[in-house]
């Protein structure tokens, strides 16, 4: 799959194409109706699938200080994308002069002068343009006159997650925030996952005996609420079962929230300077302080327990959390 960054890097030779735009957070079920309508829109007419994209998030630009919780990094979403069959991702950087763009040359300066969109798939609720003042109506009439169709999929998708509302990355964003991994995963199709660099950090976890590795997470990733949670250390090419603490380690009156994996029945492990990532598959417990050493210890060894019988059937398929768990206790409804 080939990945572009800005309209400079578009060969100029490209022909024509099915084109979907969006921010695409997470590639969520939703997302993943829409691409893939593109993709098959593509195979049937014999050209190439891209997806164009946005960093950073609009929002960030349009109202500074509001870059939502990200689920996924841009090479993350790419690579899913690419798992769906996309042909070609365009990340087009979301300037101020960007954001300014009409409707119409938006269409005429991506879609038509560099894509050269044989046809565009979105969601029935697409806006682009300055002001969001583009839609889907105005998309058909700029095909009728550049000569590409228009296709609006729907992608109205609804499970237990978050009661029964329907699937999107703000409601994902929100069951992340309040520790509802699993929900988010029955949206995202896959365990939310976290990635970054595993720095040093005080190093108790080792003195403890559970030997962590401290990652630090990308800008404006999502991260879980404060607790234990069972889930994967991916790391050097290999999914490890792993406890997985979130929280500024209040036995030791810590003050900065970290995300710490410690990979179960595994030792010798130096992963210092590497780019990790930390699937998070159910959650465990929230964040606590003990009366003594002795009863954190004790409750560790549960944890990691807990954890490798919940990893352990997740494997085989057969994990489903118990009735009413799911949620971190005093975190919103």
């Amino acid at each position: 799959m080939q990945r572009w960054r800005g309209l400079e890097d578009i060969p100029q030779d490209w022909g024509r194409s099915v084109v979907t735009i969006g921010s695409y957070d997470g590639v969520h079920r939703g997302h993943q109706l829409i691409i893939r309508h593109a993709v098959d829109r593509a195979r049937a007419l014999g050209v190439p699938a891209v997806v164009v994209t946005f960093d950073p998030h609009p929002s960030e630009v349009v109202r500074p200080g509001s870059h939502p919780p990200l689920l996924a990094p841009h090479h993350r979403r790419a690579d899913l994308m690419a798992d769906l069959g996309v042909d070609a991702v365009l990340v087009l950087p979301f300037t101020t002069e960007f954001s300014k763009l009409s409707p119409a040359d938006f269409v005429v300066k991506v879609l038509v002068d560099k894509l050269h969109a044989k046809a565009v798939v979105e969601g029935p609720n697409f806006r682009f343009g300055h002001r969001a003042a583009g839609n889907v109506d105005f998309l058909v009439a700029q095909g009728r006159i550049y000569d590409f169709e228009v296709e609006a999929v729907d992608l109205y998708l609804t499970g237990e997650a978050g009661g029964g509302e329907p699937f999107s990355s703000t409601l994902t964003r929100r069951l992340v925030s309040e520790g509802d991994v699993e929900g988010a995963r029955e949206i995202l199709g896959r365990p939310h996952r976290v990635e970054g660099i595993v720095v040093r950090g005080a190093q108790r976890g080792r003195e403890l005996g559970f030997p962590t590795a401290n990652v630090e997470t990308l800008p404006h990733t999502a991260i879980p609420a404060d607790g234990v949670y069972a889930g994967y250390l991916h790391a050097q090419g290999e999914a490890m079962p792993a406890a997985v603490s979130v929280g500024t380690n209040p036995q030791f009156d810590g003050t900065e929230r970290t995300v710490e994996a410690y990979a179960i029945d595994r030792v010798g492990l130096d992963l210092y300077g590497l780019h990790v990532a930390v699937d998070f598959v159910a959650f465990v417990r929230g964040q606590a302080k003990f009366e003594s050493l002795d009863a954190l210890l004790e409750t560790m060894a549960e944890d990691v327990r807990t954890c490798r019988e919940i990893i352990a059937a997740d494997e085989k398929g057969a994990w489903s959390r118990p009735a009413g768990q799911g949620r971190c206790p005093g975190t919103p409804h």
